[in-house]
């Protein structure tokens, strides 16, 4: 099957405006900006047929072309990276049979979760749509939790299925457990991996379907095909001893900064 992943990336984030451009320093103290590093990621994933950036920013596509990125323009319209990618699509000239969706704040996600996502969507022809999921550390899971009390949106929890299929989504922590668990405790709290593969005919008609209220509340685009009763398959992931975390706030580069150190990586 043929792949592509599209790198969506807006600069008029509500969270963190210009956040594509923002600049994390690796181990060697050297500086690229987030969207440089996502299509790093994108790149080193074994399999895929193309990777292009889907913007609406004259300054993210002039960035993205001096590091030798192909980029898609797309409209302001688009009101999250699904839909942005179903405009990439119809604005490109080829098709394919998995479209991946590397949303361009998660510069920390490993070659293999993609790997593993398409193998997973590849295997399941009754679905429509797949994302990874990340059982969590105790480490993780009190990050999590500690952003929640300081009214910070942090990472998105999932709950799924005996057949892996996805029950919900949430920016809370979710399921509710009560219990402290040591940093390298494994737990039972799943952390989504901000990655999706679709089949095309479900995320071309992503967008003509109206945005519901469990989405309008989590601010959570992958809760539109759950209000559509459409399948998504959870794949579970494994770090491999890597630290995994998006970038959501301000507060998170230094994190990740900290994190990229810790990994050695450049």
């Amino acid at each position: 099957m043929s792949v592509l992943i599209v790198i969506p990336a807006r600069y008029a984030s509500t969270r963190y405006p210009g956040k594509p451009l923002v600049d994390l320093r690796g181990a060697d103290g050297v500086a690229k900006s987030l969207i440089r590093r996502s299509w790093d990621a994108a790149m080193q994933v074994d399999g895929v047929d193309r990777v292009v950036v889907a913007t609406d920013d004259d300054r993210i596509k002039q960035a993205a072309e001096a590091f030798g990125a192909e980029v898609v323009m797309t409209s302001e319209a688009c009101r999250n990276g699904t839909e942005r990618c179903a405009a990439a699509i119809d604005a490109m000239d080829e098709s394919y049979d998995i479209v991946v969706n590397l949303q361009g704040d998660a510069p920390l996600t490993p070659a293999w979760f993609i790997s593993d996502l398409v193998a997973g969507i590849q295997a399941r022809p009754d679905v429509d749509v797949a994302t990874p999921v990340l059982r969590t550390e105790g480490r993780a899971l009190n990050g999590f939790l500690d952003d929640r009390r300081a009214g910070r949106v942090g990472g998105t929890t999932a709950v799924f299925g005996a057949s892996m299929n996805a029950l919900y989504f949430s920016k809370e922590v979710i399921p509710y457990t009560g219990q402290t668990f040591a940093d390298d405790a494994d737990t039972p709290v799943f952390h989504h991996v901000g990655v999706y593969a679709y089949r095309p005919d479900a995320l071309r008609a992503y967008g003509t379907w109206p945005i519901g209220p469990l989405e309008t509340l989590e601010g959570l685009e992958q809760l539109r095909f759950l209000e559509q009763a459409r399948s998504v398959l959870c794949v579970e992931v494994d770090a491999k001893g890597r630290q995994f975390w998006e970038l959501n706030n301000p507060e998170d580069v230094p994190r990740i900064e900290a994190m990229l150190k810790e990994m050695g990586a450049d």
